[in-house]
């Protein structure tokens, strides 16, 4: 097996893919300044968009917020109250299609069919806090303007049209009385002010909401002084902002990483995502694995057995990892007449990709952490809200996160971390943002 290891190792180095070669200081350094650059509207690969929303605010309890949950194809209602232990309970819930989903819809009827979703509900509350996935651009009054959106839903009459404000006119025209106050959010905004729920009496310094599935981002709180870019703010106070982590563009690519990126349908797009997210993990392994069988690493028939996948997803490769020898999947029926060297070759190479995954997305975390400010008090430290099946479900990713997590940012910085999950983390931080903003 060390003989394999080595091949790998060799293999690895030669295309710049081995994560041991990534410096986790001097790339957290660029991560930061890419933080910076963005927040001083300087050029950078990091959006670092302002959300005006704010989390100085004590959630009030035993007051009805109605939430909105739009995100993928499915669009989820319901009512949120916190009792005064400051528990969510979730009331009310209806799980409806997204509009546009089936067929293209106009910007009215796109509207009045969610102002037609909250119809059994639209009465118990006069706030509303909507959690809106897609592209938005934000405004102080916290309402937002629609983008575009990705190619499952069909609305383009609706692009470049206020959330807020026409929903508002849909609810009237459907016959409510009185304008209902929106607060327009997106996902990972709505995972970090999760976390301010249902803790139990754990205090936290700030907080980070981080998303690792089908794609990544994060968000966190930042101080209104330090958001040059942005004119008028209370530079007194602060508030969220959405950095769109997946787009960091300095992130060390390896040769596999560079042909990749240029067989995609975004080349020099979302640089960092295509490196750790389940969209794109499973075809990086399987292009890695292409490139391996290509330079002689496994031999001649599992070769030719490799070369007829054609498509693999993280999916596979999870199952991969966890049985390597079973379930049937792409990867494991290509090795059955192989022998013991090639299935170890393929998984020493997919192990090493999840181990930089890992160790990107803790240079991701880290970054952040340090920018915030805070967790220097292992009393109050900085908390993760993670979400994602990526960052929970694939063998072994979490775990290694917080074993970089711990060896650079608690041994190295002294910023002390909590990751936690929060069920109903979107409807929860709609919620909180509806109540408070």
């Amino acid at each position: 097996m060390e003989e394999v290891k080595a091949k790998v190792q060799d293999f690895l180095n030669k295309n710049d893919m081995n994560p041991a070669h990534i410096d986790m200081e001097k790339t957290c350094r660029i991560f930061l300044k890419e933080m910076e650059r963005g927040l001083n509207a300087e050029q950078s690969s990091l959006a670092m968009l302002p959300t005006y929303i704010e989390t100085e605010r004590q959630i009030p309890l035993n007051k009805p917020v109605i939430v909105m949950d739009a995100g993928g194809t499915n669009f989820r209602v319901a009512t949120v109250i916190f009792d005064l232990d400051g528990s969510s309970n979730i009331e009310d819930f209806k799980l409806f299609p997204m509009p546009g989903v089936k067929q293209q819809v106009g910007k009215d009827k796109f509207f009045n069919t969610m102002a037609g979703y909250l119809d059994e509900i639209v009465d118990k509350s006069e706030n509303i806090g909507f959690c809106f996935s897609y592209p938005i651009e934000m405004f102080p009054n916290k309402d937002g303007r629609v983008l575009y959106f990705s190619k499952e839903i069909k609305a383009d009459e609706v692009a470049g049209s206020m959330i807020g404000e026409n929903l508002n006119v849909a609810i009237r025209s459907s016959g409510s009385i009185g304008k209902k106050h929106v607060i327009l959010l997106n996902d990972t905004v709505a995972t970090l002010l999760a976390g301010r729920a249902d803790v139990k009496g754990m205090s936290f310094g700030t907080y980070i909401g981080f998303i690792l599935g089908t794609g990544t981002n994060c968000s966190y709180i930042e101080l209104n002084k330090d958001i040059t870019k942005t004119k008028g703010l209370d530079l007194a106070k602060s508030q969220i902002v959405n950095v769109e982590s997946g787009g960091f563009g300095k992130a060390p690519q390896g040769k596999i990483d560079k042909d990749f990126d240029q067989s995609s349908n975004s080349p020099g797009m979302y640089i960092f995502e295509k490196m750790i997210s389940g969209a794109y993990l499973g075809p990086l392994c399987l292009w890695t694995v292409h490139a391996a069988a290509a330079e002689g690493l496994f031999s001649k028939d599992t070769a030719q057995n490799l070369k007829k996948i054609k498509e693999l997803s993280t999916k596979d490769i999870d199952d991969f990892m966890s049985y390597p020898e079973g379930r049937g999947g792409p990867l494991s029926s290509a090795f059955k007449q192989s022998s013991e060297e090639d299935l170890a070759t393929a998984y020493f190479l997919v192990d090493r990709l999840i181990e930089r995954a890992a160790k990107l997305t803790a240079i991701n975390l880290s970054s952040v952490a340090v920018k915030s400010g805070k967790g220097q008090n292992p009393c109050r430290p900085v908390c993760i809200v993670a979400e994602g099946t990526t960052f929970y479900q694939l063998k072994s990713l979490k775990q290694r996160v917080e074993y970089y997590l711990k060896d650079y940012l608690v041994n190295q910085k002294g910023i002390f971390y909590e990751i936690i999950n929060v069920e109903n983390a979107t409807l929860i931080g709609a919620a909180i943002a509806g109540l408070t903003n």
